[in-house]
């Protein structure tokens, strides 16, 4: 080998020894210890939480063992019980639950299709039930045969192709998980249905969490990456702060940059979904269920809703909520500083319904020309709302704000009290390209003067938003 020969080689060698310290440095730098977990500094978890608020949307799906009867037992619609819940409403046994998993057969599962339906609705992230209280989970676990690939006659991974459609749409992937588990003879399968009272425990349930709970918990993170964990489950008398504290810190040592809902924990303070004050609580955001925080809060906080009234597949369950309805919560919560997780329900066969569908494409229409007063915002000092049909966001780090109409006003002219333009600064309505005459008074507010291309234009009739650059009128 010649001078240049050998000086070559040892540059490589020398480059090669770098890139290992560092890449042990970075392995390193990813490695937290339980006290650190613990103690995150408001820096680090802001920075953590960062892409989540500003997504604002998602999509959570509700599929599983439970979409195949689909809300009937034995002919008959089994009532006030939504989809998911029907192995409890119904009582029906374990074994005879189990032939529904059998039959799960998911043959029109296309993921490719469920993941541009989310994007285009402009949805920025997705967490689906990857086990629910039935205990049948999505993907092939190596502690349990009661799955999609060893049990379920698709013999499929469920979750590894919907991994893959997330990564080409740019859409995050996460998973629900319930700590319930109705199936497994160490959790609350023996005293099914009865297990909701503190006289109906397992004392088994500690080998549950440790040679089932965790490991499922560990394929999940170490197999498919997901950038939320979303537990529920959280009421029953076995759970306690000691495992949530241990299953979140183990989460987080694996995965430091994953985020991770309340209901880890026993904080949450029912449906309402945030943590009570009484003590100190892992978890990452509060979770009301059904229903939108009235006020603000410095909180990190997301709206569960469904479209209808069930979570998982109901056949006869046509009570849907309008689009319009859909729009002004997702208007409501991103006022209020939270997200909008909206639900989807697939059938036995793997299809989203079509009533499910529509309602997506018509909010994905109206976020391509009005997103912008919706991703990356946040509340504002004061004020959130005025009214019932104006809400307010304002950009985040930057002294753009936005009033968002949620309906179009009678008259050819709207005050918003709360927003006061720059002196000399352009007043424009989301999607058309035309400033706005305007007034400010600083008795009344700002008054725009609305084009008639608005009151005629289909795009706005659910309303508009209206950008300024300037402050808030506190």
């Amino acid at each position: 080998m010649n001078r240049i020969g050998v000086v070559c080689l040892v540059a490589i060698i020398a480059i090669g020894i770098i890139s290992c310290k560092n890449s042990k440095n970075n392995q390193k730098k990813q490695t937290l210890t339980r006290q650190e977990i613990l103690n995150e500094s408001p820096k680090a978890f802001n920075k953590r939480m960062a892409w989540w608020r500003n997504a604002k949307f998602g999509m959570f799906i509700h599929w599983g063992a439970y979409a195949v009867p689909a809300g009937v037992y034995k002919g008959k619609k089994i009532k006030n019980c939504t989809g998911e819940w029907i192995m409890n409403c119904a009582h029906i046994p374990v074994s005879e639950y189990e032939k529904y998993a059998r039959e799960f057969n998911p043959v029109k599962y296309n993921p490719d299709r469920w993941v541009k339906l989310a994007k285009d609705a402009g949805m920025k992230y997705i967490i689906i039930t990857s086990k629910h209280h039935e205990g049948f989970s999505l993907w092939d676990s190596k502690v349990s045969d009661y799955d999609a690939v060893d049990f379920a006659k698709i013999h499929k991974d469920l979750l590894a192709p919907l991994k893959k459609a997330c990564d080409k749409y740019g859409i995050k992937l996460g998973f629900y998980y319930s700590i319930m588990d109705w199936h497994h003879p160490d959790a609350q399968a023996p005293n099914y249905p009865n297990y909701n009272t503190d006289k109906k425990t397992n004392p088994h349930f500690d080998r549950y969490v440790q040679n089932f709970m965790k490991p499922q918990l560990r394929e999940l993170v170490n197999n498919y990456d997901p950038a939320v964990l979303w537990f529920d489950g959280d009421w029953i008398p076995e759970w306690n702060h000691k495992y949530g504290v241990d299953i979140y810190t183990m989460i987080r040592k694996m995965k430091p940059n994953i985020i991770i809902n309340n209901r880890v924990d026993v904080g949450r303070n029912g449906m309402q979904g945030m943590d009570e004050g009484d003590k100190q609580y892992v978890g990452d955001f509060g979770t009301p269920e059904q229903q939108i925080l009235k006020d603000t809060t410095n909180s990190d906080w997301e709206a569960c809703m469904t479209m209808n009234d069930t979570w998982g597949y109901k056949e006869y369950d046509d009570d849907w909520k309008s689009a319009d309805q859909l729009i002004d919560n997702l208007a409501d919560i991103a006022a209020k500083g939270g997200n909008y997780l909206l639900n989807v329900g697939p059938t036995a066969k793997g299809l989203i319904p079509q009533a499910s569908v529509q309602r997506l494409k018509e909010m994905g229409n109206w976020l391509d020309i009005n997103g912008e007063a919706i991703y990356g915002t946040e509340k504002l000092r004061h004020h959130y709302k005025q009214g019932d049909y104006i809400r307010y966001t304002k950009k985040k780090g930057q002294r753009l704000y936005y009033g968002i109409m949620l309906d179009q006003p009678a008259d050819r002219s709207v005050t918003f009290k709360y927003l006061k333009p720059d002196k000399g600064s352009e007043v424009k309505i989301l999607g058309i390209d035309i400033s706005l005459k305007w007034d400010y008074r600083k008795d009344k507010g700002l008054t725009i003067h609305i084009p008639p291309a608005v009151k005629k234009d289909q795009r706005f009739q659910h309303g508009f938003v209206v950008k300024i650059e300037g402050s808030e009128v506190s």
